[in-house]
């Protein structure tokens, strides 16, 4: 269960906290996570403390009743906090895809993403305007992408799905990858697109906004998540597609299902794929505390099986986006060269979209074709 939800029912059943309360029992929870496997063997209340002031911008007054000279320091910048100190809040550093910053990206997980709304076609105007006239501060990241400050209640502002999108600045960029190909795409009647694991459906709400009149497939390995999935497509106006449950990581195409074999060959797959999620973590930080390294291997396996099973239906000369949101190399670069050897695809691009200096998540992406 995320922390989210355990928090959440834990304060519906204990009533005596009140609204301060909770606040401060979820701020010290996350930042004894945000610590990861840092100073594991050290007392809880010092840990919790030193997390404290760790992931504090300014004084707090917990930390000027139990620790004084944290608080003095509280408004330091991060960089100088951790100088003194030597905290490994991220122990595989050498399992890390090219081109990540080790020390950054550990240190990155003692801060809060923001957030990150994508906004649809046709609405930029007037969410601009709304959010001048709530005298909300923001920037615009991109054309269409905004970040904003945590806590800010997207709902009761915008329309969902319809007007934005809640996705993280990285996971937009993958538009990035889409518009290498969208005009090929486009150019080719009756062109099909299939997201295979589609999850809440925000790769696939991009690529359509991206190609729009293209028509889509989206599978999951279960029926709850694409019925939430249809029902985000019905609040953003997207009708042109076709869903089904299909799990990808089964031994053969009988296994999967009628209509996985009845589905023919795609333009585009798009496979973002069950992942440790660790590019995430700063997000999530209990994801972080409890992560087990053998994992990586056993997430590197599934998702061998899931685009082994996706490849044979790309059409010769389709396109295949391969996404993770790990920063793991056995899980990124290692994966797409499978795809090159096994499947003899081409490598057009490859990114390691780097969220962990913006506040941001950080994503793993590459775009391959099919061999004519």
């Amino acid at each position: 269960m995320p922390f989210v939800h355990f928090l959440k029912n834990y304060f519906s059943t204990n009533k005596k906290h009140g609204s301060r309360d909770r606040k401060q029992i979820a701020q010290l929870c996350y930042c004894w996570f945000r610590l990861g496997h840092a100073c594991r063997d050290m007392v809880a209340e010092e840990r919790l403390l030193l997390a404290l002031y760790l992931c504090s911008d300014e004084p707090n007054p917990l930390l000027a009743a139990l620790h004084e000279e944290y608080n003095e320091k509280a408004s330091l910048p991060l960089n100088e906090k951790l100088s003194s100190l030597r905290l490994n809040i991220f122990p595989w550093t050498d399992m890390l895809s090219e081109g990540i910053d080790a020390e950054a990206f550990s240190a990155s997980h003692l801060v809060q993403p923001d957030l990150f709304l994508r906004i649809r076609p046709g609405y930029k105007k007037s969410i601009i305007r709304k959010l001048e006239q709530l005298a909300i501060p923001f920037n615009i990241e991109f054309e269409n992408t905004l970040r904003l400050p945590n806590g800010f209640k997207v709902e009761d502002h915008f329309e969902l799905n319809k007007e934005v999108v809640v996705q993280d600045l990285n996971s937009q960029r993958i538009g990035e990858m889409i518009d290498l190909v969208a005009t090929d795409i486009l150019s080719k009647e009756d062109a099909v697109v299939w997201d295979c694991c589609a999850a809440s459906g925000g790769k696939t709400m991009l690529a359509f906004d991206r190609m729009p009149g293209m028509t889509f497939t989206v599978t999951d390995i279960r029926s709850s998540i694409l019925q939430n999935l249809f029902q985000r497509f019905k609040q953003a106006g997207i009708y042109s597609y076709d869903g089904f449950v299909a799990d990808l990581s089964l031994s053969s195409a009988k296994q999967i299902g009628e209509k996985y074999n009845l589905l023919p060959l795609q333009d585009l797959i798009i496979a973002d794929v069950p992942c440790t999620g660790s590019g995430t973590w700063s997000r999530n930080p209990e994801q972080l505390y409890y992560f087990n390294a053998s994992s990586i291997n056993e997430y590197s396996a599934l998702q061998k099986k899931i685009i082994s099973n996706a490849i044979p239906k790309l059409l010769p000369g389709g396109y295949f986006l391969y996404i993770t949101c790990s920063v793991f190399r056995n899980e990124n670069e290692e994966n797409v060269q499978f795809l090159q050897d096994k499947f003899n695809l081409e490598l057009i691009s490859s990114r390691t979209l780097k969220g962990y200096d913006q506040k941001a998540d950080t994503m793993f992406s590459a775009l391959l074709k099919s061999r004519l």
